[in-house]
C-alpha cells in the first residue's frame, strides 16, 4: 500500500473548492457571527468608564439592546451555519461513500480475495466521516477562531500593547507544542483506521460464522482474537489521547501563567492610572475571545487531522487499477456466440508460483466442456480465466475471436451466466434473488425460470411463496433449495455462456434427477464449462479436460477417456465403487 498522503491543498482543491458558493456563504456567515460576538466585550468599556459613572439610564438602554440583537445575530447565524454547512458535509459523506463503494466493485477479484469484507465495510462507512470536519464543524470553528484570533488581537494591542505582547508569549510556546503533538498523532489515527478496518473484518466473519464457531466450541477462542484487537484499538487510542493530553495540560498551564501575568500588570496600570477599569474589563474579554479559539486548535487540529488520515486511506483506495481501464479494454462483442478458445494460457496467483502452465483447447458455440481432476488441479481457476474474473499471465483467451483481454467487461458478463459452488445468495426473498440478473424481467419469464430449476417443487409449500424471506445468505434453506435458485438464476440472465462450479454438488439424489433435467435445457445451444467432482453428471459432455497439477492430462468424450483406461477411467471406476 502507498503511504502517499492527502495535503490540506489536494483537500482544499478536491473537497472544499467544488463547493465554494456555500462555503463563501458559510464564510460570510462566520465572519457576521463573530463579529456580533465582539459586541458585548467592547460595550464593557462604556459601561463602566462613560454610562455608569454619568448615570446615563437611556444610553444604558440603547447598549442592552445592543447586546440583545447582537446576541440574536449570534444565534441565528449559528442556526444557519449548521443548515448550509454541516447538511452539506454529510451529504458530501453520502456521495464520497458511494464513489468509494462504486470504485470498490470495479476492482478485480484477486483484491477481495485478499480483503475481508468487513474490512472494505469499514473503509467505505467511516474512512470518509471525517469529511465533515473539512466542511462543517471544523471549518467554521477553523476560520472563526482564526477571524476571532485575528480581530482580537489587534483590538488588544490598541488598548495596551505591553499586556497583549506579554500575553502573546505563553501561546507561541503553545503553538510550537500543538504542531510538533500534531504531526506525532497524524500517524496514530492513520493507523487507527487500519486497525478498526481489521477489527470490523474480524467481528463481521465471526458473526456469519457463529455455526461454526459454536459447532467447534470456540467461543473462547474468538473471543480472544476480539480482545486482542479491540486492545490494540485501546493502545492506539490512549497515545492519541496522551498527545491530547500533553496540549490540553500545557495549554492550562501556560494560559494560566498569561491570565496571572495580565492580572498583576493590568492592576498596576489601572494604579499608575495609565489605564481604566472599562479599558481592563474589556482587555480581560478580547484576551478570552483571542485564546478561547487558539485552545480550540487542539480540538479542531485532532479533528482535521483525523479528517486527513481517512481520507489518506480513502485515497489508497481510490488509486488503486480497477479491474477494467477503458483504455486496455476497449472493445465490444456485438453478439456472444460462444467460440472460446484457450491458447498457451499459464496463470499464476502469486508471482513465479504457476496454478496453470501451457492451457491449449477449443470450446465450439453451444458445447459443453467439462473440467475434472483433483482439488486444486486449477479447474475453478480455467472457469475464472472464462469469466473473466482472472487475466492469463501469459498465452490468450479469445471469444468469438476477440482477445478476452481487450474486451469491454460489460459487454461480454451481459452474456455469461454463472452458478458458483457456495450458491450465495442476497437477503430477501427467493423471488429477489432469481430476478437479480433481470429486475425487470416478465412474470412468465420467472415462472419458467422457477419451474425449469423445480424451484416451484419447494416455494409451493411456503405460506409466502416466491415471497419468502430467506435470511442472510439463505441460512432458512436447505443447500440444495439455495442450489435450486442459483440455478433459476441463470436460467433467468439467459447467457450465452455459462459456467457451472459444481452446480449439484449440494443436492440430493432425488433433487439431483430433477436439476440434472433443467440444466439439460439450460445447456441446449449455450457453451457451458462445468466444474465437477461427480462425474457421472458430465458423461454427456462435448468435451471432458481432466486437469492435473495445472496441466491438462487427458482430454476428450467420455467414452474415449474410459476406453483409455487413464487418470479418467481410475477416477470413474474408483467413484462408481463408493
Amino acid at each position: 500500500m502507498s503511504e502517499k498522503r492527502v495535503s490540506i491543498l489536494k483537500a482544499f482543491q478536491t473537497i472544499i473548492w467544488p463547493r465554494r458558493n456555500l462555503v463563501f456563504i458559510g464564510l460570510l456567515l462566520i465572519v457576521i457571527s463573530k463579529a456580533a460576538s465582539f459586541v458585548a466585550p467592547m460595550s464593557l468599556k462604556y459601561l463602566m468608564d462613560d454610562i455608569i459613572p454619568n448615570k446615563d439610564v437611556s444610553m444604558l438602554k440603547i447598549l442592552v439592546g445592543i447586546v440583545i440583537a447582537a446576541i440574536l445575530i449570534q444565534a441565528v447565524t449559528s442556526f444557519l451555519l449548521t443548515r448550509i454547512l454541516s447538511v452539506q458535509a454529510q451529504f458530501m459523506i453520502s456521495e464520497l461513500r458511494a464513489q468509494v463503494q462504486k470504485k470498490v466493485l470495479s476492482l478485480p477479484i484477486r483484491f477481495f480475495d485478499n480483503t475481508k469484507s468487513g474490512e472494505l465495510v469499514s473503509r467505505i462507512m467511516s474512512d470518509v466521516e471525517g469529511v465533515r470536519n473539512l466542511i462543517g464543524t471544523g471549518l467554521v470553528q477553523l476560520v472563526g477562531g482564526t477571524v476571532t484570533a485575528v480581530v482580537s488581537l489587534i483590538l488588544l494591542l490598541r488598548i495596551s500593547p505591553s499586556m497583549t505582547l506579554f500575553a502573546l508569549i505563553p501561546l507561541c510556546i503553545f503553538a510550537v507544542i500543538a504542531l510538533k503533538a500534531f504531526k506525532i498523532i497524524r500517524p496514530i489515527f492513520r493507523n487507527r483506521g487500519k486497525i478498526n478496518a481489521e477489527v470490523t473484518g474480524r467481528l463481521t466473519e465471526t458473526l456469519g460464522g457463529i455455526r461454526v464457531i459454536k459447532g467447534f466450541n470456540a467461543e473462547v477462542q474468538e473471543h480472544g482474537v476480539f480482545e486482542e484487537g479491540v486492545h490494540r484499538l485501546y493502545q492506539n487510542i490512549k497515545k492519541s489521547l496522551t498527545a491530547t493530553a500533553v496540549m490540553t495540560s500545557s495549554s492550562t498551564f501556560l494560559l494560566g501563567v498569561a491570565t496571572t501575568g495580565i492580572m498583576g500588570l493590568g492592576g498596576y496600570k489601572i494604579m499608575m492610572d495609565t489605564l481604566t477599569v472599562g479599558e481592563f474589563l474589556t482587555f480581560t474579554f478580547l484576551l478570552g475571545l483571542m485564546v478561547a479559539p487558539i485552545v480550540q486548535m487542539s480540538n479542531i487540529g485532532s479533528q482535521l487531522t483525523e479528517a486527513l488520515a481517512g481520507l489518506d486511506r480513502t485515497e489508497e483506495l481510490m488509486n488503486m487499477e480497477p479491474e477494467a481501464l477503458e483504455e486496455e479494454r476497449s472493445e465490444r462483442i456485438p453478439e456472444v456466440l460462444g467460440h472460446v478458445v484457450f491458447e498457451a494460457v499459464s496463470f499464476a496467483y502469486e508471482e513465479d508460483k504457476l496454478v496453470l502452465e501451457d492451457i491449449n483447447f477449443e470450446v465450439t458455440p453451444g458445447s459443453v466442456v467439462a473440467l475434472v481432476g483433483s482439488s486444486g488441479s486449477g479447474k475453478s481457476t480455467i472457469a475464472g480465466l472464462a469469466a473473466s474474473f482472472l487475466t492469463p499471465g501469459k498465452g490468450k483467451i479469445t471469444v468469438d475471436g476477440y482477445d478476452l483481454s481487450k474486451v469491454n467487461l460489460e459487454s461480454y458478463r451481459k452474456h455469461l451466466g454463472v452458478v458458483l459452488q457456495d450458491d450465495f445468495l442476497f437477503e430477501g426473498t427467493i423471488r429477489e434473488n432469481i430476478l437479480f440478473p433481470r429486475p425487470q424481467a416478465s412474470d412468465a419469464d420467472l415462472t419458467n425460470a422457477v419451474r425449469s430449476a423445480y424451484v416451484d417443487e419447494f416455494t409451493d409449500r411456503f405460506d409466502d411463496g416466491l415471497d419468502t424471506l430467506i435470511g442472510e445468505r439463505g441460512i432458512k434453506l436447505s443447500g440444495g433449495q439455495r442450489q435450486r435458485i442459483a440455478i433459476a438464476r441463470a436460467i433467468l440472465a439467459n447467457p450465452r455462456i455459462l459456467i457451472l462450479d459444481e452446480a449439484t454438488s449440494n443436492l440430493d439424489t432425488e433433487s439431483e434427477a430433477l436439476i440434472q433435467k433443467s440444466l439439460a435445457s439450460l445447456t441446449a445451444g449455450r457453451t457451458t464449462f462445468v466444474i465437477a467432482h461427480r462425474l457421472s453428471t458430465i458423461r454427456k459432455a462435448d468435451q471432458i479436460l481432466v486437469i492435473e497439477d495445472g496441466r491438462i492430462a487427458e482430454r476428450g468424450t467420455h467414452d474415449e477417456l474410459i476406453s483409455k483406461e487413464g487418470r479418467y477411467y481410475h477416477l470413474f471406476t474408483y467413484q462408481a465403487r463408493i
